[in-house]
């Protein structure tokens, strides 16, 4: 394994055969560029690494967050998370640094291929360029960075910070295109020619799964989903919706996939209007007011569902969805015991919805 103290944004060059993109988590953040990464607060420290995957020629950077260790007394959580398309390291601060300064690292990873690359070269190539991001050969090379970037946090860098990282406390997280990252490192697979694709990294033992696409040419959620066996938390909003010329994911998609989670330790968070992008560091998007509430509570809710995933208390939960029920359609009071119960959907998402009906790939 190589380190490069300045990798570039090269792209792989998946193969164009294979149709239908595996999701629509094409679209991530939303057809905008990331917008710069927030001050950083006193009490984290901030580390970027420039890691070189020498097995694959793959550059894979990450910046981790890393909370003040001198006042902790035991090893702390990870999270690895991976941004949406067009996205770098540097995006989602608010949720690095907020689980940081509450004793929880956060590594963010760089996925060369389907980051901030996309928005670079010839304009008029940009829907090529999006949709070679969302090919399957990148959607599992996106699992296998994380994998590796485990690897190297974990075993390689130990001594710096491998060794205050509880092995048994891992958390994947993502958004959209991230999020799918996410259920893929989970358990999530696909049959190719008879064989299973998959890429689960064991070491996961949990996710945080926000604004989660379907995986496109897939039928069968439940078949692709099943697998996914740790305790999983969705985040997602009413208006949450995705759109690409001739392809519409409304908001619906996103429960069909929390629906499609076959154990019952998941939960699910679901914000009353938004947008797809306001869970990035976007300031504006999905409400002027709304907006910094739902990055703070998206960022609270996270560790109060770790909470009960490692320490079995539902009561952080429960707290979180009563503070911030007002803005909540959805609020979990701890792991499923029932089918979902549809929220209540403004009438621009149905007409939304019905005006652009999912294309599939």
């Amino acid at each position: 394994m190589l380190d490069c103290s300045s990798p570039t944004a090269a792209r792989p060059t998946p193969s164009r055969r294979q149709v239908g993109a595996l999701l629509l988590g094409t679209l991530a953040a939303g057809l905008t560029r990331p917008a710069a990464a927030q001050p950083v607060v006193e009490d984290v420290r901030i580390a970027d690494f420039d890691w070189v995957d020498g097995a694959r020629q793959r550059p894979v950077p990450a910046r981790l967050y890393w909370p003040n260790t001198s006042s902790l007394r035991r090893r702390v959580p990870l999270v690895v998370f991976s941004h949406g398309l067009g996205q770098s390291r540097t995006g989602y601060s608010y949720l690095g640094r907020h689980w940081a300064s509450h004793g929880v690292a956060s590594l963010h990873l760089q996925h060369v291929g389907s980051d901030t690359s996309v928005w670079t070269g010839n304009p008029l190539a940009l829907l090529d360029r999006i949709e070679r991001a969302a090919q399957e050969q990148e959607a599992f090379a996106r699992a296998r960075d994380l994998r590796f970037a485990l690897d190297r946090i974990l075993v390689q860098d130990g001594g710096a910070f491998g060794d205050r990282i509880d092995p048994r406390r891992i958390v994947a997280a993502g958004h959209s295109y991230g999020a799918n990252t996410t259920l893929i490192a989970a358990g999530a697979r696909v049959i190719r020619d008879g064989r299973p694709l998959q890429a689960r990294d064991p070491r996961i033992a949990a996710g945080i799964v926000i604004s989660a696409p379907p995986f496109y040419g897939e039928r069968d959620l439940r078949a692709v989903l099943g697998a996914v066996e740790i305790p999983t938390l969705h985040v997602t909003a009413t208006e949450d919706v995705i759109q690409l010329p001739g392809r519409t994911s409304p908001f619906s998609d996103r429960l069909a996939v929390y629906e499609a989670i076959a154990t019952p330790r998941k939960a699910l968070a679901v914000f009353r209007g938004g947008s797809h992008s306001i869970f990035t560091d976007r300031p504006l998007t999905g409400g002027l007011n709304l907006n910094p509430q739902v990055k703070e509570a998206t960022a609270t809710g996270a560790l109060a569902f770790l909470d009960l995933a490692f320490g079995g208390d539902p009561e952080p939960l429960r707290a979180w969805s009563s503070t911030w029920k007002p803005i909540l359609a959805v609020a979990p009071a701890g792991f499923a015991s029932a089918s979902l119960a549809q929220p209540a959907v403004s009438s621009r998402e149905r007409d939304r919805a019905r005006a652009h009906p999912v294309q599939p790939l």
